[in-house]
């Protein structure tokens, strides 16, 4: 049972990956259209994917916790503060894309596009850390290794 509860978590996981894939670039590359109307163009392509693709990565998480709880709480003891992070982007990244329709001015256009650049920027960056850290390995204390 655990080998097929892996593959389901490998199977979201690589979903995520691939799907918010476009989304963050599309965040990253934001600030180099060359005017507002191409940035509008930009935000309307991943609009109909937005939520679906955040989706994945939710029930990655609750697959990960009610499958492999040990793994879970080694993943979130160790690397705590880069998720808290990341989940603040993740979350910063919707209000922009969000808030960037109700700006009223083309200077809060901008300062939504720079905000929704530079979370998908650091989202980037925090997965690289996490995948980084579950290549090289953490340390883990006494406690944790009691429980894997």
């Amino acid at each position: 049972m655990g080998t097929l509860w892996f593959w389901i978590v490998v199977f979201m996981l690589t979903a995520y990956v691939v799907l918010d894939g476009f989304d963050l670039g599309v965040g990253v590359l934001h600030l180099f259209a060359r005017s507002d109307a191409e940035r509008e163009v930009l935000v309307e392509s991943i609009g109909p994917f937005w939520s679906g693709n955040e989706v994945w990565l939710v029930v990655f998480g609750g697959a990960l916790f009610a499958a492999f709880p040990s793994a879970y709480a080694a993943a979130f003891t160790t690397m705590y503060l880069p998720f808290m992070v990341l989940l603040v982007a993740l979350i910063f990244r919707a209000v922009a894309v969000e808030f960037r329709h109700h700006a009223e001015t083309p200077g809060g256009r901008l300062a939504w596009d720079i905000a929704f650049s530079a979370a998908s920027v650091l989202v980037a960056f925090l997965f690289g850390v996490a995948v980084g850290n579950a290549i090289t390995g953490v340390p883990l204390g006494p406690g944790l290794l009691a429980t894997c």
